[in-house]
C-alpha cells in the first residue's frame, strides 16, 4: 500500500506532538499542515524534519488534495466540529482531538455523516485508552476480577495553561466547557471501564463558574452517571484550580477493588484487592519487591500510568498508529464518532442536567438536545 497522505490542521501543543508521532512513522506522508501562523508551522516543521510539506492557512484548499487521504484536527475545540463535517463531506478520513464538536448539531452532523459513510474511519482522541493501566483495568473488570461493579470514580482536576498566547482557552466561544476541555477524559476512562458490564442510563450534573481564573464557561464540575446495572459513577472536575495534577480513579466491586492515584510516589500509585488475582490482599502491583513478599506477580516495570496533562508523556504514538491501522485496514475505531458517542452524549447530558437541576436519561434523545442546545446556543451569542 501506497503512503497515506496526511493533511494536519494546528500547530500548536497538540498539533506538535501529533506532528513528532508522524514524523516518525515511514507509511504516511505529510502532505499539508494548515495554520494560522504559517510561518511558525514552517519553522517547526523544519525543526522535526518535515519540512516538504505544504503549509497555508486555507483549510479549503487543503481539502481539495487529492494526496490527502486523511486529515488530522488539532485545532481549538471550536473548529473541532465544522472542519470534520468538511473533511467527511471531501471523503477524508478523520482523527479529531476531543472534543468531537462543541456544538450539538456538529456532533449529531458528525454521527450522521459516519453512518451514512461506513468506508471513512473516523476516531476522537480520547488518549487514555492507550494507557497501560487503562488497558488493564478494562481487562480486569470484563474478566470479573473485580466482582459485579458498584461504584466507580474518575476524576480530572487540572488547572488548564493559559498563560501568554494561550488566554484564547478563556474564552466560551472557542473552547467551550471543561467538560470538552479536559473532563472527557475521565469520562471516557469510566464508560470504557464499565463498558463490559453495564451501559449508562443517567447522569445529573451540578456546575461552577470559575472561581480563581477569568474563564467564561463553567470550569468546576460534578457529574453522577447511572448505570443500568444500578452501579454509580462519579466524576469531579475541574481546569479552573487544583494543586497538581488529580486523574484519580476508584472502583469498587463484589470481588474487589481498585485505587489509582496520581499525585503518590510510583511504588504506591496503584492498590489493590481481587479475590481471584491477590488471594482477598491489598497489595501495590507497581512495587516489585512487596508484591513478591506476598507472593503476588507484579505489573510489568515498563507499565504507564496517566500522571500527567502533558501530551507528551502521553501514548500519542498508539493513538496515531491505531488510527493509521484502521485507515489501511478499513475498520472502524472503537473510538470512532459513532462507537464514542456515549462518551460525548454522557457530556451533553451532563451540560442539560446542569443546567435544568434534573437527571438527564441515555441514551440521549437527539430532538430534544437539539433543541435544548439550540436555545443556549441563541442566549450565549
Amino acid at each position: 500500500m501506497s503512503k497515506i497522505g496526511i493533511g494536519l490542521v494546528g500547530a500548536g501543543w497538540m498539533g506538535t506532538a501529533l506532528l513528532r508521532r508522524l514524523g516518525e512513522r515511514d507509511d504516511v506522508e505529510l502532505a499539508w499542515v494548515v495554520s494560522r501562523n504559517p510561518d511558525r508551522a514552517r519553522g517547526l516543521l523544519g525543526e522535526l524534519g518535515l519540512s516538504r510539506a505544504r503549509v497555508s492557512a486555507d483549510y479549503e484548499r487543503m481539502l481539495s488534495d487529492a494526496q490527502v487521504q486523511a486529515v488530522f484536527l488539532a485545532s481549538p475545540n471550536s473548529f473541532h466540529g465544522q472542519q470534520a463535517i468538511a473533511a467527511m463531506q471531501a471523503g477524508k478520513h478523520v482523527f479529531c482531538e476531543k472534543p468531537a464538536a462543541t456544538r450539538f448539531d456538529e456532533f449529531a452532523r458528525e454521527i450522521e455523516l459516519e453512518r451514512a459513510n461506513p468506508g471513512l474511519i473516523t476516531y476522537v482522541d480520547y488518549i487514555l485508552y492507550f494507557d497501560s493501566l487503562e488497558r488493564r483495568l478494562r481487562t480486569m473488570v470484563a474478566d470479573g476480577a473485580l466482582g459485579r461493579i458498584t461504584q466507580i470514580q474518575v476524576n480530572y482536576r487540572h488547572p488548564i495553561n493559559i498563560a501568554g498566547e494561550k488566554k484564547w482557552k478563556l474564552s466560551r466561544a472557542i473552547m467551550g466547557d471543561a467538560i470538552g476541555m479536559g473532563i472527557n477524559h475521565a469520562l471516557s476512562v469510566m464508560i470504557l471501564a464499565m463498558a463490559s458490564q453495564a451501559r449508562p442510563v443517567g447522569v445529573f450534573a451540578t456546575a461552577l463558574p470559575a472561581q480563581v481564573r477569568a474563564f467564561q464557561a463553567e470550569c468546576i464540575w460534578n457529574i453522577l452517571v447511572r448505570f443500568d446495572n444500578g452501579a454509580a459513577g462519579f466524576c469531579f472536575g475541574n481546569i479552573d484550580s487544583c494543586n497538581g495534577y488529580d486523574a484519580y480513579h476508584s472502583i469498587s466491586g463484589t470481588r474487589g477493588e481498585f485505587i489509582f492515584d496520581s499525585r503518590l510516589d510510583r511504588p504506591q500509585k496503584v492498590r489493590m484487592w481481587s479475590e481471584s488475582l491477590t488471594a482477598g490482599q491489598w497489595v501495590y502491583p507497581l512495587d516489585d519487591q512487596r508484591c513478591r513478599q506476598q507472593g503476588v506477580q507484579p505489573w510489568p516495570a515498563d507499565t504507564t500510568t496517566p500522571d500527567s496533562g502533558d501530551v507528551f508523556e502521553h501514548q500519542t504514538g498508539a493513538a496515531v498508529g491505531h488510527f493509521i491501522e484502521c485507515v489501511k485496514t478499513g475498520a472502524r475505531s472503537p473510538l470512532s464518532f459513532v462507537n464514542s458517542a456515549t462518551i460525548a452524549e454522557v457530556g451533553w447530558a451532563a451540560r442539560m442536567s446542569a443546567a435544568t437541576g434534573a437527571e438527564v436519561r441515555l441514551p440521549l434523545d437527539y430532538a430534544a438536545a437539539s433543541g435544548f442546545f439550540s436555545r443556549a446556543d441563541t442566549q450565549v451569542q
